[in-house]
């Protein structure tokens, strides 16, 4: 069984007297400790699969399974249960707490879940040092760089040991230099901690980290190669 089954998936919004159309039957497996890296020009439907397999959307016919559980007939509650306890979310903008620390934003998501106060510390110390930036737990965002933004959100991500991490043009907003240091995290997170990861990107060089490439042309998959790293 695949961690990701897609089967027919399509996803159309209303547009005046018709609809638009932004996805056209995607198929797609996925396993368990794969880095797949999703590619598309702007329009092309790439962040709407994203946040359909991330369950932040549903479609608007097919088949998605999430370790065999059928998601798209979820309710609400059962959807955000699911990304509480199964998907770590990295976006381009960090999406951090600006009045906060380091540590107290890694320590949200656990906030949710109803976990203990003494673990929660104990866990986002955790997850900090994994991603390098134990020093700096109580440092808020506007006293760390980009590169070290990013890391705290990394370590958000994986504080709950989601076995799916979603990445959105997690290196947009940063240089080079610290865009290569971020995705040598993710390769890391993925070599030895075994994390699924599916990242969208439009940058060939980004890319070229993952194990897979998948490429969305006008919603359809226009091609899917196993990348020779």
């Amino acid at each position: 069984m695949s961690l990701i089954e897609l089967e027919n998936i399509t996803k159309s919004y209303p547009l005046g007297d018709g609809e638009l159309q932004i996805l056209k039957g995607i198929n797609l497996q996925i396993e368990k400790g794969d880095f797949v890296a999703i590619m598309g020009p702007s329009g092309s439907g790439k962040s709407t699969l994203m946040n359909i397999l991330g369950c932040l959307d549903k479609p608007t016919s097919g088949t998605y399974k999430l370790e065999g559980i059928n998601v798209e007939g979820l309710s609400s509650d059962e959807l955000a249960a699911i990304r509480n306890q199964k998907i770590g979310f990295v976006f381009q903008g960090f999406n951090l707490l600006s009045r906060t620390t380091a540590l107290e934003n890694v320590e949200l998501p656990m906030v949710y879940a109803n976990v203990d106060v003494l673990e929660r510390h104990q866990k986002a110390e955790s997850a900090l040092e994994k991603v390098g930036l134990k020093e700096r737990m109580h440092h808020q965002p506007n006293q760390l760089s980009g590169g070290q933004q990013q890391r705290v959100a990394i370590a958000r991500a994986i504080v709950n040991e989601a076995p799916i991490i979603f990445a959105d043009e997690p290196t947009g907003n940063l240089d080079t230099k610290m865009s290569v240091e971020i995705m040598a995290l993710f390769e890391k997170l993925n070599d030895e901690l075994g994390r699924t990861i599916i990242l969208v990107t439009h940058e060939e060089d980004i890319a070229k980290y993952a194990k897979r490439i998948i490429k969305i042309v006008d919603g359809e998959i226009h091609s899917d190669i196993r990348n020779k790293k």
